[in-house]
C-alpha cells in the first residue's frame, strides 16, 4: 500500500497530516477524522475504571496489553470515543459497537489484509486509541514490532493489543465478566454486567476490582450506562 513515512508527517502542519493519513486510509477503504490528539500522557477511560489503571488511562505512544474480552475492548472504545477520542479496531469483525454511542468517532477495519500490522501502523499516526486484535495468540519479535512502535512512539496513540504480544508492554489488562444484572427467573432483560478486572503495569503493584458496566433499571425507566470500581 503506497503512503507518506512518519519521517515525512513530522515535518507537516495539522492539515496537511490529516489529508495524508486520509489519502492512506482510502486504500483500506477507511477514513481519518479531522481531530488531532491532545499533548496528555494517557487517554481516558472514564472516572471509575481510570482508579484501576496506574496513571488513570491508557498509556499513549506505549502497548496495552488486553485480555480477549470483547466487553471490556467495548467499554475502553465508549469511554474513550465519549471524551472525544477517535479510535481504530483493526482485525475484529464480530466485535459489536452497539455499546458505543459515538460510532462516528470509529473506524473499523475488520478485514485488514494480509498486512494487518501494517494497517495498525497507519492508524496510529493519527488516532488516539487503536486496538489490533489477532484470531489467535501471536508473540512479536523485536524486529517484526520494531516498525510498528516506531510509528507508535512518533504518533499520540495508545495501542491496545488483544491476542498479539510484544515484549514488555507498558499496561496488560484482563476480564471476566462475573455476573449479569437485570435478569430474573425466567424474566428480565439484560441491563448491566460486572468484571472483575485486574491490571499490571511496570513500576506499580497489581491492581484488581471489579467493574460495574450499566445498572439495574426500574420498570419504565431509562438508564443510562455508567460504571463503579467495587476494591
Amino acid at each position: 500500500m503506497k503512503g507518506t513515512s512518519v519521517r515525512k508527517l513530522e515535518g507537516l502542519d495539522r492539515h496537511e497530516t490529516i489529508a495524508a493519513l486520509r489519502l492512506r486510509m482510502a486504500d483500506i477503504g477507511g477514513d481519518v477524522p479531522a481531530h488531532v490528539v491532545d499533548d496528555s500522557d494517557v487517554v481516558p477511560v472514564g472516572e471509575n475504571l481510570q482508579a484501576l489503571l496506574p496513571h488513570g488511562g491508557l498509556p499513549r505512544r506505549a502497548v496495552t496489553h488486553c485480555s480477549d474480552t470483547a466487553s471490556l475492548v467495548v467499554e475502553l472504545v465508549e469511554q474513550a470515543t465519549s471524551q472525544g477520542q477517535h479510535v481504530g479496531v483493526v482485525g475484529w469483525p464480530d466485535l459489536s459497537y452497539a455499546g458505543v454511542a459515538r460510532c462516528d468517532r470509529v473506524i473499523a477495519v475488520p478485514d485488514p489484509g494480509t498486512d494487518p500490522l501494517h494497517i495498525a501502523s497507519v492508524l496510529v499516526e493519527g488516532l488516539d486509541v487503536v486496538v489490533y486484535r489477532t484470531g489467535v495468540e501471536l508473540n512479536l519479535s523485536p524486529v517484526r514490532a520494531r516498525p510498528l512502535l516506531g510509528k507508535l512512539r512518533a504518533g499520540q496513540a495508545a495501542l491496545v493489543m488483544v491476542g498479539a504480544k510484544v515484549p514488555s508492554p507498558a499496561l496488560s489488562i484482563s476480564a471476566e465478566v462475573t455476573q449479569f444484572r437485570g435478569i430474573g427467573k425466567g424474566s428480565g432483560r439484560i441491563t448491566g454486567w460486572d468484571m472483575r478486572v485486574r491490571t499490571e503495569a511496570k513500576g506499580y503493584r497489581p491492581v484488581s476490582g471489579v467493574v460495574t458496566v450499566g445498572a439495574q433499571s426500574r420498570p419504565g425507566e431509562h438508564t443510562q450506562p455508567s460504571l463503579r470500581v467495587v476494591k
